[in-house]
């Protein structure tokens, strides 16, 4: 069918004739003869532009037709078996036919020749589809189908600093301007009603549209070709042959790529320089150097002297420059990186000739950054990197720093910034225009402080709309400046960060206030830890209720008095776990017991009475008997308790001694700095040292002769003599007069004491008067006393405790009677041995 004229189309039959015809007639207008054998596919130009057909027949040839003249436009020879398939592409200047030979071959649409050939080896070709609005070809396939993807995505548009924006719609040049547009009623991310004026139409296929850095002209470039207009007439200034285009940073100054190996540089529209890279030219890039792709990697040439500045093993798909020229983004398929010229590096090393090697000059480039995103397109605004990436989203890079300015919806390029309007514009390929708000002080605030320029940025930062300000905020902090950024930031989340990374305790004091966030509270109280401040720490722990916090601070700080009140607090707050190890720690095992019980931790508080109480055993048992037989009854009464089952429980009657003994330790205060002459708990055995005490006590009751005999009767004579005070080795123990003689009658032997007290007492009434504090007085006067005595004579020491001398003999006599000598073996005894005669 006819796109011009849908009353009429076009057949292809056997007969060798292309027939057009009318609807409603029978007969055709007219037919189309040339191919020497059936005419087997038939397609009409699209364009307005041309009133073309095409034919593709089994003479493997194909004709195109004016169907107006009814003439052979053009014959394209070149396929090695039947055409199957013929189309005119409905946006892209190219013809594309299909044959029985498997391949597809791409003509372009203007001069005819053949661009390429493809052949993906599913034998024979019978369909080729296209589709109006998309470069997307499908072709069909003896063992398959395939879709592929012709020309460029990005739309050929371009939009110089007043924004005029030029696009290129098929061969039409088109111009629209944003000045007319209500800045006040634009939406982010809306399109744009934009009026549209018609240029002209172009000499070649616009393929791309680009301005000059100053606006006043723009270059068409396209099949093999470019041409340069004045931007305001599309008046033709300057035109040759090149694959590539680009401009230089001097408005005046371009370059082009005429082929694989050879570049020509222009100023003012004529040639001033060609030159043959060393490694050959892929593709070519404009800015503040020219930059050369090949095989080697990204090689960077000086426009004046043509001279190599530097070469970079890398394989970039596009290079951004920013408008001072000191900044350069070069993008790769998956990432990009940003680098800084030195060019006073450069202009040293022109001068020293010996720091240029053969990849150039080491020094020419710094590199600021890496990021793995893949660029689509990008510009510069300052020092700020603005692009979009794969996953269609807006952002701008400064400083090491991303922020995302929108996601788009849809794949979107961009075109340019308008400083007056602090908007950011993009196109589509459909040629719609989008904007985005990107305010124009942030980005000068950011480029003065990239620049280390603070003068600036503090003149730019009033103008900084307050919700930008915590942007602007996180920025600074990205760059080290954090005290500029906690002046800046707006937000108190961010403030509050930026001051405990400051180590600002007041600021952070104040933000945690207004906020009463217990996360902050903990922050602040481990900065005030950090830096000694122990009373805003604990201040700051009893805001946060952090118990847990405040134990580590009391204990740490050796605080009874913290810790007692930490324990109540947090015995009402219901924190058992803090309040019983608060206990736990200043010796209140009452305490700690009932905590238990009050937890309902029942078995917990049985085996602790067992072990430091166990006073509390059987009250517990009954406990823990009721709560168990709620679940086994069985089970709650085979609990033992100690009071009636006394052989379960070894050592019970000792225990409760023990308990009575630390009990007492526990009332007495031990100074902090003799920790390292205390014995830990958990190496302490309380039973053995109630043992040792109560031997350590005989010991001292205990009087022994010359050959360690206690000698009855003489603990009671040192009591008299030293008015019943006497001090031992390791302690004094005082007796009132009252309780003497009751004392005295508990001890074995306590009646013959007794006597000697008074005969002694009689006889030394003069002494009694003296003191005795000298062990060694006590010792002395008690030898003489004892010398005194008539040992060979019955006397009142030899009937001490009713045993007398003759007693003692008696039984003796009695043992060595019964005792008998013939039971006794000794035949190892050798009776002649002088030693035994001596023993």
């Amino acid at each position: 069918v006819n796109p011009k004229d849908n009353n009429t189309f076009a057949s292809a039959s056997l007969d060798r004739t292309v027939k057009v015809w009318q609807l409603g007639s029978a007969q055709p207008n007219f037919t189309l003869e040339g191919h020497e054998k059936g005419v087997n596919c038939v397609d009409y130009y699209m364009g307005g532009d041309k009133p073309y057909l095409i034919s593709g027949a089994d003479d493997r040839m194909v004709k195109i037709w004016d169907y107006q003249n009814k003439t052979c436009v053009q014959t394209l020879e070149g396929h090695a078996q039947n055409i199957a398939s013929v189309s005119f592409h409905p946006e892209l200047p190219i013809i594309l036919t299909g044959s029985e030979d498997g391949t597809v071959k791409i003509w372009h649409a203007n001069t005819y020749r053949l661009e390429t050939t493809l052949n993906y080896g599913l034998e024979r070709v019978w369909s080729i589809g296209v589709l109006r609005g998309s470069n997307n070809v499908a072709l069909g396939y003896d063992e398959g189908a395939i879709l592929i993807k012709l020309g460029r995505e990005e739309p050929a548009m371009s939009m110089d600093a007043g924004g005029k924006i030029i696009w290129a719609k098929h061969s039409e040049l088109q111009q629209a301007s944003l000045k007319a547009l209500e800045k006040e009623e634009i939406q982010d991310g809306e399109r744009l009603p934009l009026a549209v004026k018609d240029m002209g139409s172009c000499e070649v296929y616009p393929q791309t549209v680009q301005h000059n850095p100053n606006g006043r002209f723009v270059v068409v470039c396209g099949d093999g070709e470019y041409i340069i207009y004045t931007a305001m007439a599309l008046r033709n200034k300057s035109f040759g042959s090149a694959q590539e285009f680009v401009w230089a940073a001097d408005s005046s100054e371009y370059a082009v790529r005429e082929s694989s190996s050879s570049i020509k540089l222009f100023k003012n529209f004529k040639e001033k320089k060609s030159f043959k890279p060393e490694f050959g030219a892929e593709n070519i890039f404009g800015g503040a150097l020219l930059g050369v792709k090949s095989v080697s990697g990204l090689a960077f040439y000086d426009w004046e002297t043509q001279e190599l500045v530097r070469r970079i093993e890398i394989q970039p798909r596009v290079v951004y420059w920013s408008e001072t020229g000191e900044l350069c983004c070069i993008a790769t398929e998956d990432s990009y990186f940003i680098l800084k010229y030195q060019s006073e590096a450069v202009a040293a090393a022109a001068e020293n000739p010996e720091k240029v090697t053969e990849d150039g000059i080491e020094d020419a480039f710094d590199v600021l950054g890496e990021v793995s995103e893949t660029v689509k397109t990008g510009l510069w605004v300052g020092d700020c990197f603005i692009y979009t990436n794969s996953v269609n989203r807006l952002n701008y890079y400064v400083g090491g720093e991303i922020v995302t300015v929108s996601h788009l919806d849809r794949t979107m390029y961009l075109l340019g910034y308008i400083p007056q309007d602090n908007r950011l514009y993009l196109g589509d390929k459909e040629l719609n225009v989008v904007s985005f708000q990107l305010l124009l002080s942030v980005l000068e605030y950011q480029t003065a402080v990239m620049r280390r320029d603070f003068d600036t940025a503090d003149r730019v930062l009033p103008t900084v709309p307050k919700e930008q300000r915590t942007r602007v905020a996180h920025f600074l902090e990205k760059q080290g400046f954090k005290k500029q950024a906690l002046a800046v930031s707006s937000d108190a989340e961010h403030k509050f960060d930026l001051a405990i990374q400051l180590g600002d305790l007041d600021c952070a004091y104040t933000l945690a206030k207004e906020s009463a966030s217990e996360q902050k509270w903990k922050q602040l109280a481990e900065l005030a830890t950090s830096q000694a401040k122990f009373e805003l720490a604990q201040q700051c722990l009893h805001e946060a209720q952090d118990h847990g916090g405040l134990l580590l601070l009391a204990t740490a700080a050796g605080n009874a008095d913290m810790v007692a009140k930490l324990g109540l607090q947090a015995d009402q707050a219901g924190k058992h776990n803090v309040s019983f190890l608060s206990y736990f720690l200043l010796g209140d095992l009452e305490r700690c017991l009932e905590i238990l019980l009050t937890s309902n931790r029942i078995p917990e508080a049985a085996f602790f009475a067992r072990t430091y109480l166990p006073s509390e055993i059987s009250r517990v048992v009954e406990m823990w008997r009721v709560q168990l037989g709620k679940v086994n009854e069985k089970a709650g009464q085979s609990l033992a308790d100690p009071k009636d089952y006394a052989n379960l429980f070894p050592d019970y009657e000792a225990s409760l001694q023990a308990q009575q003994m630390l009990a007492k330790e526990r009332t007495k205060v031990i100074p902090a700095e003799d920790w390292k002459e205390i014995m830990a708990n958990y190496e302490r055995k309380p039973l053995e040292e109630l043992n040792a005490l109560a031997d350590e006590e005989e010991m001292i009751d205990e009087v022994l002769d010359d050959k360690d005999h206690p000698i009855a009767g003489a603990i009671g004579l040192r009591e008299e003599l030293t008015g019943g005070n006497f001090e031992s080795d390791d302690e004094t123990e005082e007796v009132s007069p009252d309780d003497e003689t009751e004392e005295v009658s508990h001890r074995p032997g306590g009646e013959g004491r007794a006597s000697m007290d008074c005969s002694v007492e009689a006889d030394n009434d003069n002494d009694v008067d003296k003191d005795y504090n000298s062990e060694e007085d006590l010792d002395k006067l008690l030898d003489e006393e004892l010398d005194d005595l008539d040992i060979g004579e019955p006397s009142k020491l030899d009937t001490v405790g009713g045993i007398t001398t003759e007693d003692l003999e008696a039984e003796l006599e009695m043992d060595l009677d019964n005792l008998k000598l013939d039971d006794i073996d000794t035949t190892d005894v050798n009776l002649d041995d002088e030693e035994l005669l001596e023993d």
